[in-house]
């Protein structure tokens, strides 16, 4: 979920009407409000509507919402005249651009923010983390077109966003906070990406960082936009985003010749949806006229062909339509799902808690009330982090994805302590101490089981807090055990112990290595455990 911050002056500036009936009605597009302060609001949208990440593209939904502009928003896009060549050396790299210019920008703080705000959300709702999309801003007139994508030497020095020196490409991997934090993308290819100018000027180092030069300020009054990726239609969908967001504050749109072609259009994309096929899915009897209206209120353009059929143009920002039914739930929230009846079901049943669930609610009082709170990991990670990171050797009993997304989740997880040191490595500017618990499914062998896992980083976290903390979750549990020494190279030799109950060993604890700490580029110790669930009392037989 992505959460938007959103300034009052700024969206009613945009929207034509008052914040509160701004925030009153968000909810019903599909959002929520998480919090409202004096000067702003914080609002998470799902990750399926990137075009609502920004001030402006919320203002643009909120328009058609409550009958203040309803239709298909029109962009006007002109030939800059500009080119982009591209270096073939780059197909096995990052082959993919996307690029744009976009004219008569008036920036703000407000608007500043909002952009930059939009691009991070991007990099991670459509880029994946950047590795299959990054996005570049520059400052247009600071740079001489025409441009060049070229797959350059890693010793090409430039000044990077944000520092004041000139660093070669290696050195902006380890020196500079962007670039250790992607480094993962690149670092392994012999060339690197560079998006330089005619007079040979850095603009980007793409994925990792713009340079010096084209940084974006409020006398910014012209931007080219450079987006890399691994997916083209993922790198058109970050372009269209971000130009339909500018147009909508006065911006003109140009495009630039790649290669030969123009890019972006910015044209809406039609379908033919059955009438019939909408209402028997909504609920609702709604006639072809209706049906077209509450489309004009989402911002699609519509119109009906006959009484069984509409003509429905979807906004290029749209990226998640990829089926009619994406286009009938559309209908169903501009109908309004508070005026849907309530009606109850006719099958009745009489539901009981499954005792996995009751153990893991269990587990979680326990934890909660030991100090430690609770987070939900991701059920898919990679084996650098589960074992690699880790220090333990690569599991054959591992659930590989058929066909992954990223190199970041290519299988399930057999353990759930890794996840916790990522989030640790995530939570490094929070103030310590930290102590993070998670409880959830993990997958061996193609068999589901549940584990418990904790991790507390700090100045004095030890074995001895580790054995605590086991001993009272057992104790609590109802768990007899012994504890043996443990070989776990997790964990520091001699500040280990494994978990012995029923004859078998059902977790370990202890103090975790030093080598563990700088795979995770951790800066404290950590004491920390895992548990396996199957071992508490009452745990249903597999």
């Amino acid at each position: 979920m992505a959460v938007i911050g959103l300034p009052y002056k700024y969206l009613e500036r945009l929207t034509g009407t008052d914040h509160e009936t701004i925030l009153a009605r968000l909810p019903m597009i599909g959002s929520e409000v998480e919090r409202q302060e004096a000067d702003h609001a914080d609002v998470e949208f799902f990750p399926d509507r990137p075009d609502l990440f920004s001030v402006e593209g919320v203002s643009r939904a909120m328009r058609g919402f409550l009958d203040i502009e309803t239709g298909l928003p029109r962009y006007t896009v002109k030939p800059s005249g500009i080119k982009f060549t591209v270096d073939p050396n780059l197909a096995t790299i990052r082959p993919c651009l996307g690029s744009a210019i976009i004219r008569n920008v008036t920036f703000d703080e407000e608007s500043i923010l909002s952009i930059m705000g939009l691009q991070e959300a991007l990099h991670w709702a459509v880029g994946r983390g950047r590795s299959k999309v990054a996005i570049g801003i520059h400052d247009l007139d600071t740079i001489k077109p025409p441009f060049h994508y070229i797959a350059s030497p890693r010793s090409r020095k430039f000044i990077p966003l944000d520092f004041e020196r000139e660093l070669s490409m290696d050195e902006i991997l380890v020196e500079h906070p962007k670039g250790r934090d992607y480094a993962k993308i690149v670092k392994d290819f012999p060339l690197f990406p560079l998006i330089i100018d005619n007079e040979n000027n850095v603009c980007s180092f793409p994925p990792i960082i713009n340079g010096e030069r084209t940084r974006v300020t409020t006398s910014t009054r012209n931007i080219l936009l450079d987006t890399t990726g691994t997916d083209n239609k993922a790198v058109q969908v970050a372009v269209n985003i971000i130009c339909t967001a500018m147009a909508e504050t006065g911006a003109a749109i140009e495009s630039v010749e790649i290669e030969g072609v123009q890019t972006p259009l910015l044209a809406p994309m039609e379908r033919i949806i059955s009438v019939r096929e909408c209402c028997d899915l909504i609920g609702v009897e709604l006639p072809a006229t209706e049906i077209a209206n509450l489309l004009e209120k989402m911002r699609f353009g519509a119109q009906p062909v006959d009484r069984g059929t509409v003509k429905v143009q979807v906004p290029c920002y749209r990226a998640d339509i990829m089926h009619d039914w994406d286009i009938f739930e559309d209908v169903a929230i501009a109908y309004g799902y508070d005026k849907f009846a309530v009606e109850i079901s006719p099958t009745f049943a009489i539901g009981r808690a499954h005792p996995v669930y009751t153990i893991a609610a269990q587990v979680r009082g326990i934890l909660a009330g030991l100090g430690y709170l609770e987070m939900m990991p991701f059920t898919l990670t990679n084996e650098r982090v589960l074992y690699d990171a880790m220090q333990r050797e690569r599991s054959s009993r591992v659930l590989s994805l058929m066909h992954p997304i990223s190199e970041e989740h290519t299988v399930v997880r057999t353990d759930i302590l890794p996840l916790l040191l990522e989030m640790l490595q995530v939570n490094k500017p929070r103030e310590l101490p930290q102590c993070l618990f998670a409880t959830g499914d993990v997958i061996e062998d193609m068999r589901t089981t549940q584990r418990l896992a904790a991790a507390s980083i700090h100045l004095n976290a030890d074995l001895s807090e580790a054995y605590a903390c086991t001993d009272a979750v057992l104790h609590e549990l109802s768990i007899t055990y012994i504890v043996q020494e443990s070989k776990d190279p997790a964990f520091i030799d001699g500040r280990r112990g494994d978990i012995i109950a029923g004859g078998k060993k059902v977790g370990v604890f202890g103090e975790i290595h030093p080598s563990v700490l700088n795979a995770f580029d951790l800066e404290h110790p950590v004491a920390a455990f895992e548990l396996d669930l199957r071992a508490v009392p009452g745990y249903p037989a597999l």
